[in-house]
């Protein structure tokens, strides 16, 4: 069997494992193919006879998979795609349905390592942060291009940053900005190193912001939740692993909806919305990396898994 990306480490592994609960000729979907650390997991537990589905939308990811997840029969199907279009995928390879679903969002450790890529301010790279190279908006576009008010909103609700308004004057003043350094540079003068946060370079939360922008990753997941409700079985499971605020809430806010009969506004006294809970909560409370995996993986430490049953 192949060996996981030796570059990347998947996070809560063992828990998304214990919570999904993925058996012998089962299907299963990766939504994040990522370094492949999951989907192998996935796969050695519905052995044998079970099918995995795996999904990135990163091309070379799915092409370094290729290598990384053979020898097993049937061999999985890999799609370079978002996931948010995973209703009409599962319909095409799991048309009967499916029994686990998981998302670990956010980056790979691959692709932010990558400077190519443009995802991270630790080396120069070109503006580009698309997890999809064929996808037309890039980080470079909404740095030159965008307007600074919807430049200052994107940063402040995508990034939670307090500075985004002097962020954007800032960037709209340095103009035209090309690499992942001149960016960095502009966010670190505009924060005044008073206010600069201890634990986090001044960039990252506008680096986030412009990710997340450019590849819609807060739609995307909404998209793909409600599309992993849809092909689950009864019985079957869903679990999203989360780095951030956003993610988990939006995450949080989708199993709550689906776990509840009545979607009305309490004060309303007769239900008129015909909601019926469609998902069971696993997870009362966000499942968290142990000390130990955070020791041996720093980037665990913010990371949070919720998950979901399918009535």
């Amino acid at each position: 069997m192949g060996a996981e990306n030796p570059t990347h480490v998947s996070v809560l592994s063992k828990e998304a494992i214990e919570v999904l609960q993925p058996r012998p000729g089962q299907v299963a979907v990766d939504c994040t193919l990522g370094g492949g650390g999951h989907a192998r997991l996935l796969l050695e537990a519905i052995q044998p006879g079970g099918r995995l589905l795996a999904i990135d939308r990163d091309p070379s990811a799915v092409e370094r998979a290729r290598t990384l997840l053979s020898g097993f029969d049937p061999p999985p199907v890999l799609v370079a795609a978002d996931f948010a279009d995973l209703e009409p995928i599962a319909a095409e390879h799991a048309p009967g349905g499916v029994q686990a679903v998981l998302f670990d969002l956010g980056l790979s450790s691959i692709q932010l390592d990558d400077p190519r890529r443009g995802f991270s301010f630790r080396q120069d790279g070109p503006l580009d942060m698309r997890m999809d190279g064929r996808s037309p908006l890039t980080a470079e576009r909404i740095v030159n291009e965008m307007d600074v008010r919807r430049l200052a909103d994107t940063i402040k609700e995508l990034g939670e940053e307090r500075w985004a308004a002097r962020i954007a004057q800032f960037i709209v003043q340095r103009r035209p900005l090309r690499t992942t350094r001149q960016l960095a540079d502009a966010v670190s003068a505009a924060i005044p190193r008073a206010a600069w946060p201890r634990e986090i370079h001044p960039a990252t939360r506008t680096f986030q912001a412009i990710r997340m922008r450019v590849n819609d990753e807060l739609g995307s997941l909404e998209r793909g939740l409600k599309a992993a409700n849809q092909i689950l079985t009864p019985g079957g499971r869903m679990a999203a692993i989360s780095f951030h605020s956003l993610e988990d809430r939006l995450v949080k806010s989708y199993f709550t909806a689906e776990s509840k009969d009545c979607l009305c506004p309490p004060q309303q006294p007769v239900c008129t919305c015909a909601h019926r809970a469609s998902l069971r909560i696993l997870t009362r409370k966000p499942v968290s990396a142990s000390p130990e995996e955070v020791r041996q993986n720093p980037r665990a430490r913010s990371a949070r898994l919720r998950a979901a049953e399918k009535l």
